[in-house]
């Protein structure tokens, strides 16, 4: 049985727990998730503060925002959220400092832009540090009440990451980085945030675990404006389901990813190591439910190849992506309008809360929603298999589930607990010592603070090629709607070419222009772009966006642009195993 796999573009909610459950009676361990920041953030909290909460940040409240990346007005969270924060802060006087290598939008209307070297956050987050604790400019109580490791931490903050040791490694002026360890140290509630674009990327344990070290360095965890250890979403409450010998030889082999034991203990899926999974068995079938791996995944076409392999596999999806193009059977879900979905909103927000998608029209074709399709499936294997599954359909399952949430959320559409308390340091954490770790040595996960060389070579590869995301382009398992693709920028996409940004004193070394046919290769791939002249990128860096270069036979997004995940490869983080790339080498020459 566990050569049977589960592939869920969602971790959370009932869809993706009756998924798990049919696996689990079958017997298969392999329920894998599409990676995200919040697998990178559970594994963080995890190491420092003990538990499985989600990271939510009390954004509306804090004073000062120190942002890693994140594209707060680009679909980074909530975006309705987002925009309502930002609003507040520039009404307020609330200072935003964005940290990226590219002039974003964000970076554009923030109150200061600081340029990094790609993939060099981490140190720059303990280069702030390393001033805060020499200057005393942290709050002794929490560290030394409340935390432990920090003697640890201390000592590889003060030897490695002075100023002038971080400038060298990412760029950014000492003088500056004094300056920002005092402005984050000297507010009231300030809050350092991560999460690369929209956050849909994992990122390196070490990058997660410093910026969240940040926040605990000046206490503010658990407070006003700051980051708050949400619970996860406990609402799905179901008994275990009853399994027979076959069902639990299955449950215990290892999986084929390689999560859950060995090196990766913490981390509860590995997609990214499917292609390369050293496992004493293979997959011979593969069910896909909102996902699109074909697309979105690094190297994309390495992936391909081994789904290729899998003798059997079934696409849930709602429309013709390039998964489903290859898959032996499409069983389509109802499309979002047509469908009741719960969605657990774990974003960045900071108290529970669920959302209710809600049908608006009857199904057009003849689908079926999925939850109803795991129902079907499981009563007709019987045994203990059909046992486990005793609703009717799918949306007596979501009634009975949501309890008395049920109906708040189907006339509101959502629920929040407004009851929710955060935790006193005391009680908040359940680390072996019941303290906040900065280094939590009994894991044996010190991750080791050197940034993450992307692949390839530097005489081969002289540019650094980074993918960056745009609110007018849908950049995972879907594709843009048709209307949609007539808002992109002539900056994004010209005709059937994708531009990539480039710095006119990088363009002219290499004799291109505006407008420019150009090749862009890099150890992965290549394809032809159009240059786009950008003041706002380093030099020796290039930009991509993502969402572009679909292979389906949608006229309207078919052949437009390239994918920018074909050019990429995986960059495997030592110390969580999931795919933290944030770019890879790159040469443009003229085409």
């Amino acid at each position: 049985p566990q050569k049977v796999g589960c592939i869920s573009g969602n971790r959370y909610g009932t869809v993706p727990e009756l998924f798990k459950r049919l696996m689990t009676a079958y017997g298969s361990p392999n329920v894998m998730t599409v990676p995200s920041l919040q697998d990178s953030l559970q594994l963080t909290m995890r190491i420092m503060h003990g538990s499985d909460a989600m990271v939510g940040y009390d954004l509306e409240n804090a004073d000062f925002i120190l942002s890693f990346g994140s594209g707060l007005i680009e679909g980074w969270g909530s975006p309705v959220r987002m925009f309502k924060a930002n609003s507040g802060w520039k009404e307020n006087g609330i200072e935003v400092v964005q940290i990226e290598p590219r002039l974003s939008n964000t970076a554009a209307k923030s109150d200061q832009w600081i340029a990094i070297k790609p993939g060099t956050e981490a140190a720059l987050a303990m280069g702030i540090m390393h001033v805060m604790i020499n200057d005393g400019l942290y709050d002794s109580n929490f560290v030394e009440q409340h935390a432990g490791g920090f003697s640890g931490w201390k000592a590889l903050v003060m030897e490695d990451y002075t100023p002038d040791k971080v400038t060298a490694i990412t760029g950014v002026p000492a003088a500056m980085i004094q300056k920002l360890a005092k402005q984050f140290a000297g507010a009231a509630r300030p809050l350092a945030i991560c999460g690369r674009g929209q956050g849909d990327e994992p990122f390196a344990l070490n990058e997660t675990m410093a910026i969240h070290a940040l926040n605990a360095l000046v206490g503010n965890i658990n407070r006003p404006g700051g980051v708050v250890a949400v619970p996860k979403p406990d609402y799905i409450d179901w008994p275990d389901a009853e399994m027979d010998d076959v069902a639990e030889n299955g449950l215990a082999a290892q999986r084929i990813d390689g999560a859950g034991a060995g090196k990766y203990p913490l981390t509860s899926s590995l997609l990214n190591r499917l292609p390369d999974a050293e496992s004493a068995y293979s997959l011979e079938a593969l069910l896909v439910s909102n996902a699109n791996p074909y697309y979105t995944m690094a190297d994309a076409r390495s992936f391909q190849k081994q789904i290729e392999k899998i003798p059997f596999v079934v696409s849930f999806s709602s429309y013709m992506d390039e998964t489903a193009m290859h898959a032996d059977f499409i069983l389509p879900n109802h499309c979002y309008l047509e469908r009741y979905e719960d969605v657990p909103v774990t974003a960045g927000m900071a108290q529970p809360l669920i959302g209710l998608a809600r049908p608006v029209v009857e199904p057009l074709f003849d689908t079926m929603n999925v939850g109803d399709v795991i129902i079907r499936i499981a009563q007709e294997m019987g045994g203990s298999i059909a046992e486990a599954f005793p609703w009717e359909s799918y949306e007596a399952c979501l009634e009975e589930t949501l309890g008395d949430k049920w109906e708040t959320l189907n006339d509101e559409g959502f629920w929040v607990d407004e009851g929710f308390q955060t935790a006193a340091w005391e009680d908040a954490f359940t680390t072996e010592s019941g303290k906040f770790e900065f280094g939590n040595a009994s894991l044996d996960l010190s991750p080791g603070f050197n940034a993450l060389a992307p692949e390839g070579d530097e005489a081969s590869y002289p540019l650094i090629l980074i993918p960056y995301d745009s609110m007018r382009l849908a950049n995972n398992a879907v594709a843009n709607p048709p209307f949609v693709m007539k808002t992109i920028e002539d900056t994004v996409l010209k005709g059937n070419f994708g531009l990539v940004e480039v710095n006119p004193e990088t363009a002219k070394s290499l004799g291109l222009s505006e407008g420019s046919v150009a090749r862009l290769k890099t150890p992965k791939g290549e394809c032809r772009v159009k240059i786009h002249l950008y003041h706002g990128i380093m030099p020796g860096v290039v930009a991509m966006p993502k969402g572009l270069g679909h292979r389906t036979k949608d006229r309207f997004t078919a052949g437009k642009g390239s994918n920018v995940k074909e050019l990429m490869g995986p960059v495997e983080d030592q110390a969580s195993g999931l795919d933290v790339a944030w770019g890879i080498r790159a040469k443009l020459t003229k085409a």
